[in-house]
């Protein structure tokens, strides 16, 4: 079990790594916006390439989308945003800072207790305009979630795909909002990714499907390293339930703050199909041939946020513990997500040991994204590729000049075994994909040093 970690640790080691930077921060910043560096981009397209390859590669009943982040103006009419994607606001009549107003203490300012506003209301959706004239016929929005994309999407998918009920149409794209109160790092943030997927059904059906995704998706977090005490399912109460659900649950987890949504999974009925038919004019049916009869699908999405993903994963992932008479930081992420696979490090920069270990870090780099580091002592090595969740590392010596051989040092257990170079590329596939350190390759050993 993960040693549970605070924020401020995440956030330095994420800075200091180069995983994730403050957005702008030469000119001060712009308030929680967040650039990834180059470890925090592999670990988001890994995360969103084991999404895409549970929900769409590996079933034969979910398609793929890319729908366009602007959309015809009256897509948010009709899917209720532009009255209802509202927050209530209060501002401090000291500080003015503004506040979500069920985060006001009463009528007291969270920051420095001075009197609040009395709340209006606020539309989390960023305007802009399309065209060269700002007015008020250009004015479009920036979309405040993927769904509505797959929405009116719906009937070309359905005519060029030919599925059948059900199906689902997958998608992962930017959505954008304006936050009255983000923060703790990259959970609330202003601009952000979700990986949405939109479950089509027959009506009667959609609780059993709901059960279905739920349990699939709790799943898929224990199955990438999640553990299963940091997370549970929550589920809506009524008032709280959006204007579209039936139903809908929470997969939480136990962050820093407290526990707090990592993905939702909702029931939302037949309400987005009925708005977009109503308001364009087109039929978005589906026709059973079976009965010969339209119907209009129930449908039951599970939305997360890549963004809370990559935070949820990192601070499971973090650990200390003693090692030689010192801390040792180690990311124990799962190997599918960690952002460096396999790190190559020659003993020393030796030029009798370099050509070698360049050449077996041309041969792995095909396959792994593989580091090569030849700074530092290797025991510092090490510990910086642990402290970012490379799950081995190849350490080329001088007796590798004489047999041919290198040593694969595994993060968790920091066991090592020694197999000739000729193998080393199917062994690590091998160990990457959850073969034991301990199953040897012809002509490996146990090492020791």
């Amino acid at each position: 079990m993960s040693t549970r970690v605070d924020m401020d640790k995440i956030v330095s080691l994420c800075k200091r790594r180069g995983f994730i930077f403050q957005s702008s921060e030469i000119y001060g910043g712009l308030g929680s916006c967040w650039d990834y560096g180059p470890l925090g981009v592999e670990l988001k397209r890994n995360i969103k390439e084991a999404w895409w390859r549970s929900m769409v590669q590996e079933r034969d009943d979910i398609v793929g989308l890319d729908a366009a982040i602007l959309m015809h103006p009256q897509t948010w009419q009709a899917s209720g945003h532009l009255e209802g994607f509202i927050d209530p606001l209060v501002e401090c009549k000291s500080c003015h800072l503004r506040w979500r107003a069920d985060e006001g203490r009463g009528k007291n300012c969270p920051h420095c207790g001075g009197e609040l506003t009395e709340p209006r209301l606020f539309n989390l959706m960023f305007k802009t305009f399309m065209g060269p004239v700002e007015e008020e016929a250009s004015v479009v929005y920036l979309r405040p979630e993927t769904a509505q994309g797959i929405f009116v999407n719906f009937s070309n998918v359905l005519a060029c795909t030919r599925k059948k009920l059900p199906f689902g149409i997958a998608q992962i794209g930017k959505a954008f909002r304006n936050e009255i109160t983000p923060g703790n790092f990259i959970f609330r943030t202003r601009e952000f990714e979700q990986m949405e997927m939109e479950f089509f059904v027959k009506p009667g059906s959609d609780e059993e499907w709901l059960n279905y995704w739920l349990e699939e998706r709790f799943n898929w977090y224990l199955r990438l390293g999640i553990n299963q005490d940091n997370l549970r399912l929550r589920r809506h109460s009524q008032e709280e339930l959006a204007h579209y659900a039936r139903d809908c649950y929470d997969i939480e987890y136990l962050f820093p703050m407290g526990w707090a949504e990592l993905e939702g999974i909702a029931n939302r009925t037949d309400f987005d199909l009925v708005q977009h038919s109503h308001y364009s004019g087109k039929e978005l049916s589906y026709f059973e041939e079976e009965s010969e009869q339209r119907i209009l699908p129930y449908i039951i999405e599970p939305s997360a946020g890549v963004d809370r993903s990559a935070l949820a994963f990192l601070i499971d992932a973090y650990d200390e513990e003693l090692a030689e008479g010192e801390t040792r930081v180690v990311l124990r992420l799962s190997p599918s997500l960690a952002p460096v696979k396999v790190a190559v490090l020659p003993l020393s920069r030796n030029e009798r040991l370099v050509p070698l270990a360049k050449e077996v870090y041309t041969q792995l780099r095909g396959s792994f994204m593989t580091q090569y580091n030849d700074s530092q002592s290797i025991g510092r090595r090490y510990r910086r590729q642990d402290e970012i969740g490379t799950p081995f590392c190849v350490t080329v010596d001088f007796l590798s000049l004489e047999d041919h051989q290198a040593t694969i040092r595994e993060r968790d257990t920091m066991k090592q075994i020694r197999v000739p170079i000729e193998v080393l590329k199917a062994t690590l596939a091998a160990k990457l994909s959850g073969e034991s350190i301990e199953v040897l390759p012809p002509g490996g050993m146990i090492w020791r040093g």
